[in-house]
């Protein structure tokens, strides 16, 4: 081989090496980036929660901006991609936080998203392993800045929660039944629990039909009727598309001094056969068959689904008596028999008798509490019948039918005087 050949020969080695070492370099950055799959943003009055979804999880640094008061949040290891460019156009008018938002490049391996502020906010940052479907998410909650100042149970307990001192927001549970008194002084009241909302969306049926969306109709129709009772008064865990942590949905029912407590659900199954109303109690020694064992671990799995951050997670149920519960769980499972009797009359029942199992949503110690599965939304023909008004209203009817027929059986009044 001559020279000028070997000399060849080594810049066509060398060319080739490099190009394997530039492809090798390629494939590493693009392994780096985390791709973005979705973004959401949930607007409520309690909280605003934007949500970013992507296949790795991403670091982020964030920070605030004044005149005008600006968050930025910048998202490492990103690209921007149509997902996040379609961002802005998600923020709704009536956001009562969000003003406006951007995204763009920030540098090669940046994004940096920007979100304009109609008030001053707190935000709360974490990141959510996948689960159910869900990739790796950074969640943003945006709060009130002046959360103690509104005139909102709902947003102090959520404040309470994300410190980790939700118990300091809830009135200590009594060590022991009082009976109703007659001369009590303020209405009957009832905590409406309508299930899951915002980022979780619950069951979802063969025609697209989302449980949240159901239940909070369900809730509300029930809601109206209760309010026209002289002496009942009906409050709400959530009245609009959020997210609410289970155990802040019970502590709202103890703020509110509860006599009740009722869940409101349409849960799904594996297949499409299952059908009919049911009625749940709680338990704490073990469900009652592993159709509600199931149940219990689905709706359980409802703070992974929707999100919450670690620090809600310090929360100790220790102001629980096992007395006061035990004797909540006897007056719930009359409660429920009621129920359960006149759901009845407007729909098949899957169980006849009130099952139980260890629903972290019905952990309330001294309020008899229940939920309520109004019908299979996995079943075609049950799916069909929760989307019209006239179900809704007859489910709604028959719950109260039962609350009025549970104190008119001569129950206990809460031990919430």
């Amino acid at each position: 081989m001559s020279g000028s050949q070997s000399a060849l020969s080594r810049r066509r080695l060398l060319k080739g090496a490099g190009a394997m070492w530039l492809l090798s370099v390629s494939q590493v950055s693009l392994a780096a980036v985390s791709q973005v799959v979705a973004v959401r943003v949930w607007p409520a009055s309690t909280y605003t929660r934007v949500t970013v979804e992507s296949n790795q999880v991403i670091k982020y640094k964030q920070f605030a901006l004044s005149n005008p008061d600006r968050l930025v949040v910048d998202l490492e290891g990103v690209h921007l991609n149509s997902v996040l460019k379609g961002m802005g156009a998600q923020i709704r008018s009536d956001d009562p936080y969000i003003k406006s938002a951007r995204v763009g490049q920030f540098d090669p391996q940046t994004v940096r998203m920007v979100f304009e502020l109609k008030q001053n906010i707190t935000p709360q940052l974490f990141a959510l392993a996948p689960v159910a479907g869900f990739k790796e998410r950074l969640v943003m909650d945006l709060y009130p800045a002046n959360a103690k100042d509104v005139q909102d149970p709902l947003l102090a307990l959520l404040e309470e929660y994300n410190k980790g001192d939700l118990d300091n927001q809830v009135p200590p549970a009594e060590s022991g039944p009082q009976p109703g008194k007659a001369g009590r002084d303020r209405p009957i009241v009832i905590m409406l629990d309508p299930g899951h909302g915002g980022e979780d969306p619950g069951a979802t049926g063969k025609y697209h039909t989302r449980e949240k969306d159901v239940v909070l109709q369900i809730a509300r129709r029930l809601h109206a009727l209760i309010e026209k009772e002289s002496n009942m008064k009906a409050y709400m865990t959530r009245n609009e598309d959020v997210f609410i942590p289970l155990k802040v949905r019970v502590a709202k029912a103890q703020k509110q001094r509860a006599d009740l407590f009722v869940s409101i659900h349409a849960d799904a199954f594996s297949s499409r056969q299952p059908s009919g109303s049911s009625v749940f109690a709680l338990s704490t020694k073990g469900a009652t068959s592993t159709a509600a064992k199931y149940l219990a671990d689905t709706q359980n799995a409802a703070d992974l689904i929707g999100g919450v951050s670690k620090s809600g997670d310090r929360y100790l149920d220790h102001t629980m008596f096992d007395m006061v519960q035990s004797l909540t769980i006897n007056d719930s499972l009359k409660f429920g028999k009621a129920v359960l009797n006149r759901l009845g009359t407007v729909n098949n029942l899957h169980k006849n008798q009130v099952e139980q199992a260890g629903f972290a949503v019905l952990k309330a110690p001294d309020i008899p509490s229940i939920l309520v599965e109004t019908a299979f939304i996995s079943n075609v023909e049950e799916e069909r019948k929760l989307k019209t008004a006239k179900f809704q209203q007859e489910v709604a009817e028959s719950i109260l039918a039962g609350i009025k027929a549970y104190f008119a059986d001569g129950a206990t009044l809460a031990r919430r005087q």
